[in-house]
């Protein structure tokens, strides 16, 4: 339920993205309706349509996520918190210019910004982020745990040339649909390997050490 929750804006950017693609003109005239005083000049173009229509959805899903987890009086990840801010930024600018470049940076500075999360908190605090992130229950040397932190480190900075390559280099409808699948898809295979990796490593618990 909380990959669901996490994955709630992208999903939903995929999903409002190509149903607005094969509704152009009833999009923009809805956003010049009610989202001209947001745009420069005030009038939607049917081409640039589906990405701001898209990018006003991830917004205020984001919002919303932040809301529920109020509501429900549950903690608000710092990450959370960042990406609100930057895709309020960014989709504030695609919106005013009419420019999709400004929100196909945003996965690229959430990546950035996580890998340098595991920069500080793993490898310069030493505070083994991840073995907190597994539940504390998996014991395995702290070479061990200072590779992994490496490898999410290298993996998140990688992630983020990546989604600039994809969005620049590629029609935006790739860019949609790598954002959702792509990226999704090789987070998983990634942490699959992660998985294999630390398997070979784990030290076995000592008798009655869970008692």
């Amino acid at each position: 339920m909380k990959i669901f929750f996490d994955l709630l804006p992208v999903i939903l950017f995929f999903a409002s993205y190509h149903w607005a693609s094969a509704h152009k003109e009833l999009v923009a005239q809805g956003l010049t309706q009610h989202l001209g005083f947001a745009v420069s000049g005030g009038v939607v173009g049917l081409t640039e349509a589906p990405t701001l229509l898209a990018t006003v959805v991830v917004i205020v899903a984001t919002v919303l996520q932040i809301v529920v987890l109020k509501a429900l009086r549950k903690p608000v990840d710092k990450m959370l918190w960042a990406g609100l801010v930057i895709v309020v930024v960014l989709g504030g600018l695609t919106l005013w210019f009419h420019d999709e470049r400004f929100i196909k940076w945003k996965p690229t500075l959430i990546y950035w910004m996580m890998s340098a999360g595991f920069l500080v908190t793993e490898i310069l605090l030493g505070r083994k982020m991840l073995r907190q992130m597994m539940g504390g229950q998996i014991e395995a040397p702290d070479a061990v745990w200072r590779s992994l932190g490496w490898a999410w480190v290298l993996f998140f900075a990688g992630m983020g040339v990546l989604n600039l390559y994809v969005a620049f280099n590629f029609a935006t409808d790739t860019w949609v649909s790598f954002k959702m699948w792509g990226s999704l898809g090789l987070t998983l295979a990634f942490t699959l390997a992660q998985g294999v990796y630390l398997s070979k490593h784990v030290q076995p618990v000592e008798a009655g050490g869970s008692q």
